[in-house]
């Protein structure tokens, strides 16, 4: 099996698969909402105005440390290195601005931790003339191969704007040069590609100011806990942090933004460490200040350079509105604004249920983005199943949470409905297994959302998906965000099954 890097992975994952998965009617309407001028905006009404007000409002301070780089290091190939390269130290940070540099000569520097923030250095000509700028490229990079791979020639799906390069042309030697795009980043390789044959160009100084919106240090996981859960902790922490920004954004480097399923993730780990419940807040409010027309929510956000919405919807990420709200009130005790936000959580779940049938089966309307994961050939029929089932019987407390009693027995019914239908179509009692689409496919994610929807016995659920993950033959996930669904069933029914 062909082994694909860093760069392979993002460009075949994201673009096709999202135009992939729309009818050409929704392409075209999609198009057509991206193409809408923004003078052309319909005005925000006084409720969603409120929202946005109050999501304003919590825009944070965030948080600055200046860094400095702990060594100059070089890529060199492994193959038994994960992505097939390391960064081995190749000198001290005095070796690399104690270099006279000319076009074609680089230095790569370690800064020993990733980070978001911004770049800065200084930058001074030594010898008879300072006759011509000095144009240098800056690659930062996440992982070694973002430093050690060509870029060029460029066939992803993204835009190629997204590449963590910089090219600069620095007049006036000497100075200190800040470069002004935010990036996400741990090594950062400064590169001469041209100068004058009079000079040579000497880089010191190296410094950058890392920003984050968490405030404070999360203690680390128990001694006695093994070494790889104790280095999965840092490093999930350290990535949570610096996506902690004046939102809960998707990922630092790409998108830059707010989308409402990964906020979900990125929450209920926040609760039990970093504890930044007004940045979920934040969140939260400005995901409803933004819906579409109908009331559905937009999947994500824009901030810049004024808060708007996307073109993007997403079915499940609607769904799943409700108990990301409910988990915010319970993580934070802040009932008010559960009651606030309860009607919008509320319509999600009226508007998604126009497609469910009378039998209690969801139809897939054939014009909205369901996402549930990357994957081209998974069936998420039952998945979405699970999902409208799953977010009903948080609709439950969070009703009972806020007063609204009175809708609880409606809840109530659109579970049993839905519930008879799932275990109707999608349970195979002879495998055991939930089972999806004509196919009648054995999928990790079937299990997950079925099993935490709780449609069948503890001990079914259980065993489906342990059978599922033992199977060579079942489909597992392509993304992160799917594992976190895998792992909470696999947590709910190490619960629900005695030992």
């Amino acid at each position: 099996m062909k082994r694909l890097n860093r760069r392979e992975a993002l460009q075949g994952v994201a673009g096709s698969l999202v135009l992939g998965s729309l009818t050409p009617n929704a392409l075209a309407a999609a198009l057509q909402t991206a193409a809408t001028p923004a003078a052309a905006k319909p005005p925000m009404d006084a409720r969603h105005a409120a929202f946005l007000a109050k999501a304003q409002a919590l825009i944070p301070q965030l948080n600055e440390a200046i860094l400095k780089p702990v060594a100059m290091v070089e890529p060199v190939a492994d193959e038994k290195e994960y992505q097939r390269w390391r960064m081995p130290v190749s000198g001290t940070v005095a070796d690399a601005e104690a270099r006279l540099m000319q076009h074609g000569d680089a230095v790569t520097l370690d800064f020993g931790r990733h980070m978001t923030g911004y770049f800065s250095f200084d930058i001074e000509g030594v010898g008879l003339n300072i006759d011509s700028p000095a144009r240098l490229e800056l690659r930062f990079g996440e992982v070694p191969g973002d430093i050690a791979e060509p870029f060029y020639p460029y066939h992803g799906s993204l835009s190629e704007s997204w590449l963590p390069i910089d090219s600069v042309d620095i007049e006036n030697l000497p100075q200190t040069h800040k470069i002004e795009r935010r990036h996400a980043f741990r090594w950062v390789q400064i590169k001469v590609v041209s100068n004058s044959n009079a000079y040579k160009v000497r880089l010191k100084n190296f410094r950058a100011k890392a920003i984050t919106a968490a405030k404070k240090t999360p203690p680390p996981a128990p001694a006695s806990a093994p070494e790889m859960l104790r280095r999965i902790d840092e490093v999930s922490l350290a990535t949570l942090r610096d996506c902690m920004l004046t939102v809960f954004e998707d990922g630092p480097r790409r998108d830059q933004r707010l989308w409402l399923g990964d906020l979900r993730v990125q929450a209920l780990v926040n609760y039990v460490s970093f504890q930044n419940y007004e940045l979920v807040k934040r969140s939260i409010y400005l995901l409803a200040a933004f819906p579409e027309d109908s009331g559905l929510l937009r999947a994500c956000v824009f901030e810049k350079p004024e808060p708007h919405r996307s073109n993007n919807t997403i079915l499940d990420y609607a769904a799943l509105f409700v108990p990301t709200l409910l988990e915010y009130a319970h993580a934070s005790g802040d009932v008010a604004t559960a009651k606030d936000l309860y009607p919008v959580a509320k319509l999600q779940l009226e508007l998604l249920s126009k497609n469910v049938n009378a039998e209690g089966l969801f139809v897939d309307p054939k014009n909205i983005w369901i996402f549930i994961d990357w994957r081209k050939d998974l069936d998420k029929t039952g998945c979405v199943q699970g999902v409208m089932i799953y977010s009903y019987r948080k609709a439950i407390e969070l009703a009972k949470l806020t007063g609204h009693h009175e809708d609880i027995a409606g809840y109530e019914e659109r579970i049993r409905l839905m519930t008879d239908a799932a275990v109707k179509n999608f349970w195979d009692k002879e495998q055991r297994v939930f089972v999806s689409g004509p196919k009648r496919q054995v999928s990790w994610a079937t299990q997950a959302w079925l099993g935490l929807a709780e449609v069948v016995s503890k001990e079914d659920g259980a065993h489906a998906l342990l059978t599922a993950t033992q199977s060579p033959d079942a489909i597992p996930p392509a993304a992160p965000y799917l594992y976190h669904y895998v792992t909470e069933a696999m947590i709910l029914g190490a619960r629900r099954t005695p030992r």
